[in-house]
């Protein structure tokens, strides 16, 4: 397994969130990732120092050997679409919510393609020779988000192989009568004390070895993987689920 370490991207600077929310002059075209919750923007405290809303300055992370445009629509992504059998774990309820961060706020945006593709209990990706899984598709699918900005996918907690940290890929694209016009991808992370208590569980005990890679030792982790860890609901019996805020500013 490939551990994924090429890195696209970067953290944006202050100045360049500001530029981007209209705040100072000029604009920008990057992913930026928090909570549409936290509203509007924030103002100048008694410090004098200018906040920022929470939908801006997160980093973009690689893509990594094992992205496949599948084009599968569909929000439960557990089955192979050929086979229908449906990759075994721990049920994962993942729902993104994408905004648009303009002057003093950010808006939901719908209409956006929001992929997601990850390795299965026992550390395996679908649709790739390397890992014996040629022609099949599971835990890989697309979802458009509704007029909400909101997309969700069931799928499962993922497992874990060497080299890497717990995480999920995603990439969000903007489409234009048919053509990609935009794209920003990175990952998400988990937290390791639940996937210490996940791995306790089958099928994730199947694994043979112990896993080798915490998110603090995670090479793309360290590159900023703390701003995309999710806050999980739920338990190592019943499932869990999250909700992560994407702000999108790409055409």
């Amino acid at each position: 397994m490939d551990n994924d370490d090429a890195m696209i991207g970067k953290i944006l600077s202050r100045r360049a969130a500001l530029k981007l929310l209209g705040i100072a002059s000029g604009t920008a075209a990057a992913g930026l990732i928090g909570s549409r919750a936290q509203g509007g923007m924030g103002g100048a405290g008694s410090s004098g120092v200018l906040s920022l809303p929470g939908c801006v300055v997160r980093p973009a992370l690689t893509e990594g050997p094992f992205f496949v445009d599948e084009k599968l629509s569909r929000s439960d992504i557990r089955s192979d679409s050929k086979t229908k059998a449906i990759s075994a774990g721990l049920p994962l309820i993942l729902t993104f919510l994408v905004s648009k961060a303009s002057a003093g706020k950010c808006e939901p945006r719908s209409g956006v393609m929001v992929d997601i593709w990850h390795c299965d209990a026992l550390g395996k990706y679908s649709s790739e020779l390397s890992e014996g899984t040629a022609g099949k598709d599971f835990l890989r699918g697309y979802q458009m988000t509704d007029a909400s900005g909101k997309a969700v996918f069931k799928t499962v907690y993922p497992g874990w192989y060497n080299g890497r940290a717990v995480h999920i890929h995603f990439k969000l694209r903007t489409v234009v009568n048919g053509k990609v016009t935009g794209e920003f991808t990175s990952q998400v992370f988990f937290d390791d004390t639940v996937s210490d208590a996940v791995y306790t569980v089958a099928p994730y005990t199947g694994k043979s070895g112990k896993r080798n890679v915490l998110n603090g030792n995670d090479m793309i982790y360290k590159n900023g993987g703390s701003q995309m860890l999710l806050s999980l609901r739920g338990d190592a019996k019943t499932g869990y689920s999250a909700t992560f805020d994407v702000g999108l500013n790409i055409a």
